[in-house]
């Protein structure tokens, strides 16, 4: 059975992160290594993720000398990791209990490198508000125009995984510019058509901050793909668009 590395990036989630781990935990799917990556210099909150990780000796917590923002704390890691395969949990998302085992069995089954699952988006209020289902990617064009991957969701094969496929420094759609680098390589990404990850939609969250999401958004086309200004406005603006329909 391959070791599948959890990478969970923590900052101020405190609410959330006692679910988030213990939906891990309850995988049936139990070949884990889960490494938090502790990334908030108010080490306050450090002391109770202590607790949940002397529970289960998979859990290993990294701490940062400074904020670095979750995609630079993932980086760290990925490269902490061992497994075969990587798995990324936002620290206010939880899993359903096959949600490993199936993934493992999807990417086996049809040679893949990289796949996401379909998901389920909670409110405040624990009430489901919205689903997105997921499906193949195979060419870049295919995702240019719509972020249509839940993060919580993705699995990688650890050996893909060099530079230009690592997280950038933006604090929003760092996980976009990783997903389009996956493309631009022709890797493909499947789609397991099953709701195996809840999202929580919070209020704090960063994913909620408009224009910090346009700001980031405008230098995924511009920065990392390396389009033009006004070849970059009108992909941010289908991008916009597209967030706005769903």
């Amino acid at each position: 059975m391959d070791l599948v590395s959890v990478i969970i990036p923590y900052y101020k989630k405190k609410t959330f992160i006692r679910e988030t781990i213990f939906s891990v935990l309850k995988q049936s799917y139990q070949n884990l290594e889960i490494i938090v990556i502790y990334d908030d210099q108010n080490l306050d909150d450090l002391d109770f993720i202590k607790e949940i990780a002397n529970l289960d000796s998979r859990i290993s917590i990294l701490i940062n000398k400074k904020n670095l923002g979750a995609g630079l704390s993932r980086n760290k890691g990925i490269d902490y990791s061992k497994g075969t395969y990587i798995a990324f949990l936002d620290s206010d998302d939880v899993w359903k209990v096959d949600k490993i085992k199936k993934q493992v069995n999807f990417m086996k089954n049809n040679n893949l490198q990289a796949s996401h699952t379909s998901y389920e988006i909670f409110d405040n209020k624990n009430q489901i508000v919205a689903v997105r289902i997921a499906r193949n990617f195979y060419e870049i064009k295919d995702l240019l125009k719509s972020c249509d991957i839940g993060l919580s969701t993705v699995m990688l094969k650890k050996e893909i995984i060099f530079d230009n496929f690592k997280f950038p420094d933006l604090k929003t759609k760092e996980d976009f510019v990783v997903w389009l680098n996956l493309l631009k390589n022709e890797i493909i990404i499947g789609g397991l058509d099953e709701k195996l990850t809840i999202w929580k939609k919070t209020d704090s969250s960063l994913s909620s901050s408009i224009l910090q999401k346009l700001t980031d958004g405008y230098s995924v086309y511009h920065k990392y793909m390396k389009f033009n200004s006004i070849k970059s406005i009108y992909y941010l603006l289908c991008l916009s668009i597209n967030f706005l329909k769903k």
